[in-house]
């Protein structure tokens, strides 16, 4: 390691993370998880002995390696590293992250170009579910720029659409794991559900919030952040996550009406305030604007469409929901955009 660890770091949408190779990382994972504290420098809050960037947005690794499914090109493991804590979790996916993964995939050699827009079909370890993202390779290389703008990124990038087909149950087993679209827990009534990312749903003025509270304010809020985590600690059991004090999910979002978006949210990841909202999650959030008695669906104006506008924060994140005669969400896809930042070596030091 004294000669440093080959690393990519890109923007993967609205995080910045580590892209590594499995084959220079260790195999063992407690080996593997104990190197990543130390190259992105925690536990620290300000991670000043690492290049993390003291937020779990900044904090987050991709450990791609050849496809071990004949239906996807590369496999990718996503870990967060904790800022504050000795850990790193593979509980959950990342979907912002993963908009990297296919340039990354293409830089490393793991996916071979074809043509001006290359096809790269990522199965997301975590999940163990499949995403094509499209990625621009005009003259033979990998291309980011481009005139497409999320809310969250400053500037203009090339497209990343990522295509989703079967996230329903990608932790819990089951899209409701509980059956039910409402369950009561503390008087709160939540949706626990998981479309690709565990998450419970509660609706923002039950905890006497407008929904509108910037992202500073909801972190200060003690009282607050204690009731989310009791309500998380019971949601756990029953979507089927088992204890999930030192997991990272489920998400807990609090969603609120929006005058300008199908829906308002404020998601805690968990026990921060998400400065936007994460791929996944806002994929989840739509699909729970679509069951009929929920708190989502209570305060969502649904599109004419297949786009959900998912206000957070910063701005707002579309999902591509497609219906099936019922109502019933059948495809998701997000556009997401990604740039490379640096290409080198890091050095993790002792």
């Amino acid at each position: 390691m004294s000669d440093g660890i080959p690393c990519l770091w890109m923007r993967g949408g609205t995080s910045k993370g580590a892209y590594f190779l499995a084959t220079d990382l260790p195999a063992d994972a407690a080996t593997r998880d104990s190197l990543l504290l130390r190259i992105m420098g925690s536990p620290d809050a300000n991670q000043i002995d690492g290049i993390g960037g003291a937020d779990p947005l900044t904090s987050k690794v991709a450990v791609m390696s050849p496809s071990s499914r004949d239906d996807a090109d590369v496999d990718y493991l996503f870990l967060q590293v904790f800022v504050d804590k000795p850990l790193v979790s593979g509980a959950q996916g990342c979907g912002n992250i993963l908009a990297g993964v296919g340039p990354a995939a293409i830089e490393r050699g793991l996916v071979a170009v074809a043509g001006n827009k290359t096809p790269v079909r990522i199965h997301m370890v975590n999940t163990g579910e499949v995403a094509t993202a499209t990625i621009q390779t005009p003259q033979g290389r990998v291309s980011y720029d481009g005139d497409a703008q999320i809310d969250g990124v400053p500037g203009h990038h090339a497209a990343v659409p990522l295509l989703f087909n079967t996230l329903a149950g990608s932790m819990c087993g089951a899209l409701l794991p509980t059956g039910n679209a409402v369950d009561m827990i503390d008087d709160i009534a939540c949706t626990l559900i998981d479309n690709g990312m565990p998450c419970v749903i509660l609706a923002a003025s039950d905890f006497g919030l407008t929904g509108r509270e910037d992202r500073e304010s909801l972190d200060a809020d003690t009282a607050l952040k204690s009731r989310l985590e009791a309500i998380r600690l019971q949601a756990g059991p029953l979507m089927n996550l088992g204890d999930v004090t030192d997991k990272s999910v489920p998400k807990m979002t609090l969603v609120s009406a929006s005058a300008n978006a199908t829906i308002s949210t404020r998601s805690f990841i968990p026990h921060r305030c998400h400065a936007t909202i994460g791929v996944f999650a806002a994929v989840t959030v739509a699909t729970a604007c679509t069951l009929l008695g929920s708190p989502a669906a209570t305060l969502a104006t649904l599109p004419d469409g297949d786009i959900f506008r998912i206000a957070h924060p910063t701005g707002a994140a579309d999902v591509i929901l497609r219906r099936d005669a019922v109502g019933t969400a059948a495809q998701a896809g997000t556009l997401r955009t990604a740039r490379k930042l640096f290409d080198g070596h890091v050095f993790p030091g002792t």
